[in-house]
């Protein structure tokens, strides 16, 4: 599982370090690349085999509902095999940083099973966000028996 907050910088070409500890947890799940993909407002980067059990689970949905297939093309078509260079960066494709409007600061946020690739003030946005509803998401959350 991935937990806590990093901000790190992306350079020109779209490389972005990934922390240590990250790093660790992903090689010790998969000898695989990890598989990078879009979210609503961000990136998510999950070790290969996790992301391979999601997309068979998208993969198995009836691809005769329209929006199935809207949520598959986003998602499937949206990832890509993302593999950690020698320092520990990862490249991250254009079509995703323009996706999740990704610029120079990134927040990266371990997120149980996956690792959220955030452009930071829009992550900051987000979290203050959840900040203001959280009385109500908390609600929410309990009557789910959580």
């Amino acid at each position: 599982m991935f937990r806590g907050r990093f901000v790190h910088t992306m350079d020109a070409k779209g490389r972005l370090s990934i922390p240590m500890g990250y790093r660790t947890e992903i090689l010790r799940r998969s000898d695989r690349a990890p598989v990078i993909m879009n979210l609503e407002d961000c990136l998510a980067l999950y070790p290969y085999e996790d992301w391979a059990k999601v997309e068979q689970e998208l993969s198995n949905l009836s691809s005769l509902d329209p929006e199935v297939q809207k949520i598959q093309r986003f998602l499937i078509s949206g990832s890509d095999e993302c593999p950690i260079d020698n320092q520990g960066r990862i490249l991250v494709p254009a079509y995703l940083r323009e996706h999740a409007a990704l610029d120079r600061e990134i927040t990266l946020a371990g997120v149980g099973p996956r690792i959220e690739i955030w452009d930071k003030t829009r992550f900051d946005e987000d979290l203050e966000s959840t900040r203001g509803s959280y009385s109500e998401i908390s609600k929410a959350i309990s009557q789910l028996g959580l």
